[in-house]
């Protein structure tokens, strides 16, 4: 694979660039938690900060964010088995029922279960109870389960029962978005010609040879696509396509997948597969199909659950490519050394992992919060559920899915071939850069066009790029597309970047922090 190190390599997130999602609450924070001891009743609340076993010294370590889950507070876990089959998996599940939980949705193929829980002792009578079938367990939010248990598992206490913030929504991620562009277009693509970002990949080249498969199909993990959109209706798989935000379970209900307060996977569906029909703009791949993946609540969280869904179904409908334009909420970084961020990040590897042997590739955005990802010291903006702390961070809290292994992890140019200023870097890190900055697709008002920036934006250029790959070159396995995919990129030595920054660029231009191996080559990837 394409990963050099620990702390090298993974799943672009649009960090503060993109859709941030999931938490993990912040005790100990003068945030309104539900409570510091106890509940209203006077029972006793569990608190997860102890570290497990850390990568680093004692002075390297993290800094704990608790997770403070007392009794009548409804929480969502996962809980991971130590071995992935289905005997094991249903030994976690009971398990999760014993103690005091309800079963939402087992993965018996990466041996993850997810579970809700209102009892503070939930965590411990878990690993208690579950012997030597249960590996780990960890809160997946800070902030209480907003959606409730699904009604058809018959929880004891009911479907949204837990009220607490109940219409927080996340803050701004940092993705830029500039003004409606309007839905009106002359014939014949005539908006093809004000796609800069086309022209430096060399999409524009690329599509004289091939337009893309039409068995190809693109999973566009994100907030929806919009069903009526002229320049995307076509290129819609809607057989595959299924929400996930329902505490994690899929839902293929009519409209399910459709977007409801955010226009940010409509927009990202525009720039990968934009049909080529005569109306406003073409996509990298215009005769691919893309299925919406919806992993964004209408809060616009991400939540752990929501992605791991996601990474298994497309790995059980055999997408070829995946898109992954946010990071996983609550936590900006989920690190290694805390345990119920350790649970997490094992699921949800297990996910990615589980995925990419099923035969999909995924490209994922680096992230908008301008840090060095080869470097990490600090995070202020974690958890996003409830109220952020600042937190010592170390290179063994990773940005997911970004710095997954398997995953391209890809950072953000403008016109000029410039680091976007917004643009997460790190040598190793970086696999790839491609286009971000005020970038033209498609938007779910009056059917439209707009332009956006963020590493959310430079994502699906890669996305694209790999789907004309696997177009051309059927029989390549993910490995081979990401060694292509980074062999091929056109080397960018360290330049200035947009606006200064104080972050230096490091390395040659063959890999250097800020481009990775260079700027994807849509020409390189079908010729």
């Amino acid at each position: 694979m394409h990963h050099r190190s620990p702390h090298g390599r993974g799943v672009a997130l649009v960090a503060a660039g993109g859709l941030f999602a999931a938490s993990l609450l912040a005790a100990g924070s003068a945030t309104a938690s539900p409570a510091d001891d106890s509940d209203a009743s006077g029972s006793s609340a569990t608190t997860s900060t102890t570290s497990s076993t850390t990568t680093g010294t004692a002075q390297d370590a993290s800094t704990p964010v608790p997770v403070v889950t007392p009794d009548g507070y409804l929480m969502s876990y996962v809980v991971n088995a130590k071995v992935a089959n289905p005997g094991q998996t249903r030994l976690v599940e009971r398990a999760v029922v014993a103690a005091g939980g309800v079963v939402v949705q087992s993965w018996p193929q990466i041996g993850v279960v997810v579970a809700h829980s209102d009892r503070a002792a939930f965590r411990p009578d878990v690993l208690r109870l579950g012997g030597n079938a249960v590996s780990s367990v960890g809160a997946s939010r800070t902030a209480a389960v907003s959606e409730g248990t699904p009604a058809d598992l018959s929880p004891s206490w009911g479907k949204g029962a837990s009220g607490y913030q109940k219409g927080h929504s996340k803050p701004a991620n940092g993705d830029l978005s500039d003004a409606l562009t309007g839905a009106a277009a002359p014939a014949a693509d005539p908006r093809e010609a004000e796609q800069w970002d086309m022209v430096q990949i060399k999409a524009d080249q690329a599509h004289k040879i091939t337009d893309g498969d039409r068995s190809v199909v693109v999973g566009v993990l994100d907030s929806g696509i919009d069903p009526d959109h002229p320049d995307l209706a076509d290129n819609i798989d809607v057989a595959d396509s299924v929400s996930c935000v329902g505490a994690g379970r899929p839902d293929q209900s009519p409209g399910a997948w459709y977007p409801t307060t955010s226009d940010h996977g409509t927009h990202v569906a525009g720039t990968i597969g934009a049909a080529r029909n005569g109306t406003g703009i073409v996509g990298v791949a215009p005769n691919v199909r893309m299925a919406a993946v919806k992993v964004v609540n209408d809060d616009g969280f991400i939540y752990p659950e929501y992605a791991i869904c996601g990474f298994i179904w497309a790995g059980e409908r055999k997408m070829d490519v995946t898109n992954n334009s946010y990071y996983i909420d609550p936590m900006e970084y989920w690190c290694g050394d805390q345990p119920d961020q350790a649970a997490v990040r094992t699921a949800v590897e297990r996910a990615v992992a589980w995925s990419t042997k099923q035969g999909v590739v995924h490209a994922a955005a680096a992230g908008n919060s301008a840090k060095d990802l080869a470097n990490k010291t600090t995070d202020s903006a974690s958890p996003n559920d409830t109220k952020p702390i600042t937190r010592k961070i170390n290179n063994d809290c990773l940005d997911i899915p970004t710095e997954l292994p398997g995953v391209v992890t890809v950072s953000a140019t403008n016109r000029s071939q410039q680091l976007a200023s917004f643009s997460n870097r790190g040598l190793g890190v970086i696999d790839v850069a491609a286009p971000g900055r005020t970038i033209l697709s498609t938007v779910v008002a009056s059917n439209g066009y707009g332009t956006k920036s963020g590493t959310s934006m430079a994502s699906p250029h890669v996305a694209g790029v790999l789907a004309l790959m696997k177009s051309v070159h059927p029989d390549w396995t993910p490995a081979q597309m990401i060694a292509k995919l980074r062999a091929q990129a056109d080397d960018r030595a360290c330049s200035a970047p947009e606006g200064g920054t104080s972050i230096p660029c490091t390395g040659p231009a063959t890999d250097n922090s800020y481009y990775g191996e260079g700027i994807v080559d849509a020409l390189d990837a079908v010729s």
